[in-house]
């Protein structure tokens, strides 16, 4: 093993052999074991109780086994003692001292009705459409304890007022960390992170994933690990999971600051404890504590997403790694990039990403298997992206995995399965959530007849990303995409071409005939351009939004970059504040895009995102983009309910339709939908209706439970972009406090909540040791020296 810079612990104390599960019913100050956090002034302690497996909320009579106990907040009895530290007043229980002897059977009645009174806590019947309890308490999501399980069960008083934005940690990543540098090492870096393990399951266009992380401490001392990593930005994440030993802790969500405590608490007494944060809606952070010398931790995190449906074929991302963030001078709550082994909080940012040098290498690796139901035959699967290997069940079923010869996670893995598009149809599915309430999904398929419009005259603005990250490869694909689009071009169309780098420029003050002349001075212009410098894309958004229009054609804006910057809400803020009658297309260019953004930008430029791969062909893909714009199947969407009680709808201005791209949108409504639902729009400049089955899957003896959870985490994202262009501070403080009330109610990960577990059983000796960033590779395609800016090193 090899030593951090840190002096080694004592050996651990031997662990005590017990498998637990971690859930909430109520939200509160919190207790857990012998490790309580309480933020507020009530006080509590612990009980064991028999607990009956198998069942939800249900307390047995049956006497205490052992590896079944239930925990209860209860008065505080003398062996309690508060304690001060950074965060406030916390309560807690001294260390070593035993739990109290069991209640009496008096008591577990009471605890049995308690548990009753909150309706269905744990099960989601009980729920209000919002997936709130309707007491006015937000509950979490059901499970069933099995057999030698533990349940914690930790409760609260409801709180009232609003959420705070939040405010980062001093133990954040990049804030007071010390990094374990190996010397002499200048190949196979020791990091804690050993593998990934994702496992995905499609239905339809809904899939659900598991992405299993496994650290190890490959050295002489104790370790906290810090890992930040990417999600896919529409992730609905409801579940989370810590393996130590043969135990496993089910993850409790709760307000970020007061997860933040407990696990700053956990880690300060000795306990293993994990907590996952959201840095961006694509971006998080995974810290582990006190994991001993050569032991191994394993994190679960379950997540739902739908998927993309694109020219005849689905779509399955699964990003591998965050790509080196460029932050505006001056700003602080950034994605800081540094060398691995830099000094904390080196670049100044909040969160803090340590990039391994090109000659360095990791051991972690990734293993991905995905599993294809699609209800219909499958066509052509294949990935650009990595090398994979297909098994086909039969005509409508697949598992692919990634073959073991592409490992290395440096790029997003890219999944395309083609279908037969004739058999794709617009639909409805619902999901009833048992109080008299229910979600709907509704697909909205393009009408066939729209491939036969003729284009109307376009002005196309195309705004270039000419910063260092893009230099290489990102740029030359850049280059042969907008070649293409400019020699595509036809009499009657405009253009203007403006890059953006640490300024902006552009090819002239205003837009120019697509004549053969201007094309090739177009094309020139183009050849000149070269990558290097900062990204501030908000030169380029201000000089495309603001550049003169002419009414008398549909303007697009089609940038072109990979959205490595650290300042998304100033960007989409500005997006929101200058678009007037542009349309904004996205594409992504290389191999592990920003696709929070590029795909946040198009959806409130009513237009859509694309991705230019560094395998994919340029020409292509803007030929699909010129055909997507050629053809708007409809326009100026609006959606007839027929009475029903529906609300929450997103997005609340549905996207154009495009010919081969389906809009999906979801809602809620009371009661019961109608058997078809009409659609309303403009085809070719002419009014148009569409009629849209509805599909009841309870009558067909189906569920579609994740779709609460993805209504959830659609209005979260629509929340968090009101935040962005909102200005009045007491708005900022209400969106914030609905976002933390809707992710609390639906157990789903966010802004203001975080997922938190604690192995209470066992307290390991030592402080928590030396905390050890993750560090990961740059992406592929991405230059090092470009892109991750020279920093002070830890000797």
């Amino acid at each position: 093993m090899t030593t951090p810079p840190d002096k080694p612990t004592p050996p651990t104390a031997p662990s005590r052999r017990r498998r637990i599960i971690i859930t909430s019913v109520l939200l509160s100050a919190v207790a857990i074991g012998g490790v309580i956090a309480a933020c507020s002034s009530q006080v509590g302690t612990v009980r064991k109780h028999s607990v009956a497996s198998g069942t939800d909320g249900e307390l047995a009579d049956a006497a205490p086994e052992e590896g079944q106990y239930l925990y209860e907040l209860a008065p505080r009895p003398e062996h309690l003692r508060r304690e001060r530290d950074s965060f406030g007043s916390v309560l807690s229980l001294s260390p070593g001292t035993p739990p109290p002897p069991p209640p009496a059977a008096d008591a577990r009645a009471s605890l049995r009705a308690s548990e009753r009174s909150v309706g269905a806590g744990l099960n989601q019947a009980g729920r209000g459409g919002d997936g709130s309890h309707p007491n006015g308490q937000s509950v979490s999501p059901s499970f069933v304890n099995a057999p030698g399980e533990e349940l914690w069960i930790i409760s609260r008083t409801p709180e009232t007022g609003q959420a705070r934005p939040r405010t980062l940690s001093p133990d954040d990543p990049g804030s007071g960390c010390l990094v374990g540098i190996v010397p002499g090492q200048t190949e196979q870096v020791p990091i804690p992170l050993e593998h990934t393990e994702v496992g995905a399951d499609i239905r339809g266009y809904i899939s659900a994933v598991g992405v299993q992380q496994r650290f190890h401490n490959p050295f002489d001392t104790k370790i906290e690990a810090v890992y930040v990593f990417p999600l896919p930005q529409n992730s609905a994440i409801n579940e989370f999971l810590m393996t130590v030993g043969d135990r496993t802790i089910r993850g409790i969500i709760r307000e970020r600051e007061e997860a933040e405590e407990i696990y700053a608490n956990a880690r300060a007494r000795g306990h293993v404890a994990s907590l996952m944060t959201q840095e961006r809606p694509n971006i998080f952070t995974q810290k582990v504590a006190n994991i001993e010398p050569g032991k191994t931790i394993d994190i679960d995190i379950t997540y739902f997403q739908t998927l993309r449906y694109d020219n005849d074929a689905w779509e399955f991302v699964f990003p591998m790694v965050v790509g080196p963030r460029f932050n505006p001078p001056g700003s602080t709550d950034g994605i800081g990039a540094a060398p691995r082994g830099s000094n904390p909080g080196a670049t100044g940012q909040t969160t803090q990403i340590s990039y391994l040098a090109p000659e360095e290498r990791s051991g972690h690796d990734i293993g991905l298997t995905v599993e294809i139901d699609a209800g219909m035959p499958i066509g052509r699967i294949s990935s650009r992206s990595h090398v994979i290997e297909v098994d086909r069940a039969d005509s409508t079923r697949a598992t692919v995995r990634l073959a073991s010869t592409d490992t290395i996670p440096n790029k997003d893995f890219v999944l395309r399965y083609e279908v037969a598009s004739s058999d794709i149809r617009s639909g409805v599915i619902t999901h009833d959530n048992g109080d008299g309430t229910g979600i709907f999904s509704l697909m909205l398929v393009p009408p066939a007849e729209a491939s036969y419009l003729e284009r109307q005259p376009v002005e196309l603005v195309f705004v270039l990303d000419c910063s260092g990250s893009m230099s290489g490869k990102p740029m030359e694909q850049s280059k042969n995409a907008m070649r293409r689009a400019l020699r595509s071009m036809q009499p009657g169309d405009t253009f203007q071409i403006i890059r953006f780098s640490s300024n902006a420029s552009q090819l002239g003050s205003e837009p120019v005939e697509a004549t053969q002349r201007n094309i090739e001075r177009g094309l020139d212009y183009i050849e000149s351009l070269r990558g290097g410098g900062g990204t501030m894309m908000i030169e380029g958004i201000k000089a495309s939004l603001d550049f003169p229009h002419d009414p008398k054609r549909l303007r697009y804006v089609v940038f072109l970059t990979d959205g490595y910057i650290g300042n998304e809400s100033q960007i989409l803020g500005a997006v929101h504040d200058k678009l007037g009658p542009a349309r904004i297309f996205s594409f992504g260019v290389g191999s592990s895009p920003n696709r929070y953004l590029l795909e946040r930008m198009a959806k409130l430029g009513n237009g859509c995102a694309a991705f230019l791969g560094l395998n994919d062909p340029a020409v292509d893909i803007m030929d699909d983009f010129f055909e997507r714009i050629s053809h708007p199947a409809m326009t100026d969407l609006a959606i007839d309910f027929a009475g029903a009680e529906v609300d929450g709808v997103y997005p609340r201005r549905p996207a154009d339709l495009y010919a081969g791209r389906p809009v999906i949108i979801t809602g809620r409504y009371q009661g019961s939908l109608p058997r078809e639902i009409a659609v309303h729009g403009r085809l070719g400049g002419e009014e148009r209706s569409l009629l849209i089955p509805v599909r009841n899957a309870a009558d067909e003896g189906e569920r579609f439970d994740a779709l609460a959870a993805l209504w959830a985490r659609t209005k979260i994202a629509d929340l968090s972009e009101q935040m962005t262009w909102t200005r009045d501070q007491d708005t900022q403080l209400g969106l914030a406090g609905e976002i933390e009330r809707v992710a609390l109610a639906h157990n789903l990960m966010s802004a203001y909540t975080a997922f938190v577990a604690v192995d209470s059983l066992t307290i390991t000796e030592g402080s928590h040791g030396v905390t050890v960033p993750v560090p990961v590779p740059v992406p592929d395609g991405v230059r090092y020296d470009t892109t991750v800016p020279s920093g002070s090193i830890t000797n």
